[in-house]
């Protein structure tokens, strides 16, 4: 069979892998997304050597490694500037911990718009004499001129989500990046809600240190993490935690212990701790080949595009959409509602009439501080968006008789 080529085809055999969308109308990947046939194969795969041979223990260290490399060629860094991770919330951790804080030393953060795990550990260091220097949102956006603004010479970090979990919105972090380059600070980024979805290039956006999960954008398993740190300050880092893979004894076997005099690995690699999660590695490693192969700037245009026409549609019924008619703030979520602090639901009857009967019509959302949120991935495409509005439309005249 032809290779497909042009862009209605590479998505809608993209499209074609996922098995869910017979059933879904899968607009939820900002909490997980979905998997590919040819994920499942990958894992089971590795599960089945697994069971039935032990394992290949070198087979398995090359799958690391070639995981390692899709990654770190995701973003546009480089293999040995990526370490693994149980998931974000341990990769913040890692860099946290990382820094060598001084007591007077400070962290810029916007806490109102970031997810609870990019703010407790940074809560946490206050026991160390570390300030957190907060930020207010402005029109439920990160406001980088601010946030820039609180930078002075005792800053040792900046930090912001590249997309906000809720209300979905991009911050610019090419100017946050640039900011921070220019003062010596460290620039860490949670990307959970663009990785795989969006363009991302570390260096063009002088990130220094980005995280993210694998069950997302990554269209992987739970349990697995990125986390990249741009080698000049990964070497300036001590780990928290050391083990024999954040050693570097050149080829010497795994278990081999060295004259004890030891030397951290290059870049990242020196957070690697113990064996990996093969199993979920195998998985991330098919999806990402897969979005590698369609191109990330071609997935962004897409996901945007549906981002587009889908609050456009919504804008058009007269249902508040977060941040208005569609503009550049807007990335592959659409929320709308009225924002409050309620994880379970709205305060609007309506939209919470809206939310079951879109679940009942096997539609797949989420709601995130008090709004509906409709995620999108590259496997979505128009006739979702159509059939999103078209119920949407149903319910709420009817509702409103």
């Amino acid at each position: 069979m032809n290779k497909p080529t042009t862009e209605f085809e590479v998505i809608a055999a993209f499209r074609e892998d996922f098995p869910a969308l017979k059933k879904w109308t899968y607009m939820d990947v900002a909490a997980r997304g979905v998997l590919s046939n040819t994920t499942r194969a990958a894992l089971d795969a590795q599960i089945d050597d697994r069971m039935m041979n032990g394992g290949d223990k070198d087979r398995m260290f090359a799958l690391i490694e070639r995981t390692r490399g899709r990654f770190a060629q995701l973003i546009n860094a480089d293999a040995d500037e990526v370490t693994y991770t149980k998931n974000i919330s341990e990769g913040l951790n890692m860099v946290a911990t990382g820094i060598p804080w001084k007591a007077g030393d400070n962290v810029v953060v916007c806490p109102e718009l970031e997810h609870p795990n990019n703010v407790y550990v940074w809560l946490n260091l206050q026991r160390l004499g570390v300030e957190v220097r907060m930020v207010k949102p402005r029109d439920n956006h990160i406001p980088v001129d601010d946030m820039i603004a609180k930078i002075d010479a005792r800053t040792r970090c900046v930090t912001a989500s590249t997309v906000t979990f809720a209300p979905g919105f991009r911050t610019d972090v090419d100017s946050l990046g640039r900011a921070c380059r220019e003062r010596g600070v460290l620039f860490l980024v949670d990307a959970a809600q663009s990785a795989g979805k969006l363009h991302t290039d570390v260096k063009q956006s002088n990130i220094d240190a980005l995280v993210s999960s694998t069950q997302k954008g990554l269209l992987g398993l739970y349990g697995m993490g990125f986390l990249y740190v741009r080698r000049a300050w990964a070497e300036q880092m001590q780990p928290a935690y050391l083990a024999r893979f954040g050693v570097d004894l050149g080829d010497a076997h795994e278990a081999a212990l060295g004259d004890l005099s030891f030397k951290l690995a290059p870049g990242a690699r020196r957070f690697d701790l113990g064996n990996y999660n093969f199993a979920a590695t195998a998985a991330v490693d098919a999806s990402m080949a897969q979005l590698l192969d369609i191109g990330t700037s071609r997935i962004e245009q897409h996901v945007v595009g549906l981002a587009h026409a889908l609050a456009q549609g919504f804008f058009d019924m007269g249902v508040p959409v977060a941040g208005g008619q569609p503009g550049p703030h807007l990335a592959g979520i659409v929320t709308v509602g009225n924002m409050t602090a309620n994880h379970y639901g709205s305060d609007d009857q309506r939209f919470n009439g809206l939310y079951n009967y879109l679940g009942e019509n096997n539609v797949k959302l989420s709601i995130r501080r008090g709004l509906l949120r409709f995620s999108l991935h590259a496997y979505n495409n128009m006739a979702d968006v159509e059939r999103v509005l078209e119920l949407s439309r149903k319910f709420l005249a009817t509702a409103a008789r």
